[in-house]
């Protein structure tokens, strides 16, 4: 009994960018959503000497219309690809991946060339025969793989392993004495091109490490390695080292100038801070001063104030002459001549003043 289809099919929702999975775009035909098996690829794909296949039936080819519009399932369209593989990338994968969507109905072979035909017509290899068989399998898009792959494809090995068209880009690959090696596939219609990715190559990954050779040496030296496994001779190891310490003295330089351009920045930002509120205050300081003792301040309005007021208490009030005039009474202490009356007095004067009036009597009697 096979599984319900929502516990073998995940449906992603992937961002509407323009690319459609892993980066692809619609040049390689394949649509912006897929829905996807819930299980992968749990092996690597087999080597070709380890499928069996069914000789009994007979090795027909399928036309490029025929494969186009859909082979039956137990007979898929077989297609081949084959190349060296080296430092396996981004660049090979996407032409596999194009090689495998070719037609509805895939079935992807891809051999791969032994070190010694490569080395002989190609050259030297970073990676062994071995590595690069290993790292084809571990391809999502592989079906099978061929190992020690021929150089130049013949009509024997085709038909063994029963291909119906070959996949590589279109540019002329000249090798083994050769203008293009697939010049007689590409005149039997077995030629599928696909496209090359730019920008990314075996040759390129190669230029970049020898072109920064300086740069990985020193990181593999600082990862453990020997001199002699990198093959780096006694001077140059300890030359690596010398420039490893310098660079080390530059970057502690570089820490401190940054850390000092930030405490400088912040000073400055302090600085400026305090300089606006200094400027404020003394505004602020000098309105007050002024307002307390400019030309027209409140000081000089408060000293005419106390100016008028002590005059105002100093200068006697003089009455209005339309005024009538009063006789002013005599001082207490003043006696009249000749007067019987005299002002009250104290108790104290009263003695005195007794003795003078009777003095005062006298002399009128004797007048």
């Amino acid at each position: 009994m096979e599984p319900p289809t929502s516990s073998r099919l995940n449906s992603r929702k992937r961002r509407k960018d323009g690319s459609g999975p892993n980066g692809a775009t619609e040049l390689d035909g394949i649509p912006p959503k897929m829905s996807r098996r819930s299980f992968g690829l749990r092996e690597p794909a087999p080597f070709s000497d380890e499928v069996e296949i069914d000789y009994s039936k007979p090795y027909i080819r399928v036309t490029y219309e025929e494969a186009m519009r859909g082979t039956p399932l137990d007979r898929p369209v077989r297609v081949y690809a084959d190349g060296i593989f080296d430092l396996f990338h981004s660049g090979h994968a996407r032409a596999l991946m194009q090689a495998k969507n070719l037609f509805p109905n895939t079935y992807l072979i891809v051999g791969v060339c032994s070190d010694e035909l490569t080395h002989n017509f190609k050259g030297f290899t970073v990676m062994n025969e071995n590595e690069r068989y290993d790292a084809v399998q571990h391809c999502r898009y592989v079906d099978e793989v061929v190992r020690n792959a021929p150089w130049t494809l013949t009509a024997e090995f085709l038909a063994e392993h029963r291909i119906d068209f070959v996949a590589h880009d279109d540019i002329p690959y000249s090798s083994a004495g050769s203008d293009d090696v697939y010049k007689h596939i590409k005149e039997a219609g077995m030629f599928a091109p696909t496209q090359r990715t730019e920008g990314i190559s075996t040759s390129d990954i190669i230029t970049r490490i020898v072109r920064d050779y300086d740069v990985y040496a020193r990181r593999n030296l600082q990862r453990g390695y020997t001199a002699k496994e990198l093959n780096v001779s006694f001077i140059n190891e300890k030359k690596y080292h010398l420039q490893e310490r310098v660079d080390k003295v530059k970057k502690r330089v570089k820490d401190v100038e940054e850390k000092s351009k930030e405490f400088v920045q912040k000073v400055e930002e302090k600085s400026i801070d305090l300089i606006q509120k200094w400027e404020e205050k003394s505004r602020e300081f000098i309105g007050n001063f002024l307002e307390m003792f400019g030309p027209e301040g409140a000081l000089k309005h408060m000293l005419k104030e106390g100016k008028g007021r002590m005059l105002q208490a100093i200068s006697p009030k003089q009455s209005p002459s339309s005024s009538p005039t009063h006789d002013r009474s005599p001082s207490p202490s003043f006696r009249w001549p000749f007067s019987t009356k005299t002002p009250p007095s104290s108790p104290a004067n009263r003695s005195r003043n007794e003795s003078t009036v009777t003095y005062d009597i006298s002399e009128d009697e004797e007048d």
